[in-house]
């Protein structure tokens, strides 16, 4: 965008909204796999995804 010419602030509005995306995505991933983890701890455990390691990946994008 710079190369091209466009003001620094379009870049770090497009830097921010990218960011924002980013982050919605990785809450639900992790919303979904703690509901997963709540509806079936044994299965969910068995997988590799004990429900404190599910609240340590939340605890990492807050």
């Amino acid at each position: 965008m710079l190369e091209a010419g466009r003001e620094c602030r379009d870049l770090v509005t497009q830097i921010s909204a990218a960011n924002h995306a980013l982050e919605q995505a990785g809450f639900r991933l992790v919303s979904a796999g703690l509901r997963y983890c709540m509806e079936n701890p044994d299965a969910a455990e068995a997988d590799g995804y004990p429900i404190a390691a599910v609240e340590k990946m939340f605890m990492r994008l807050a």
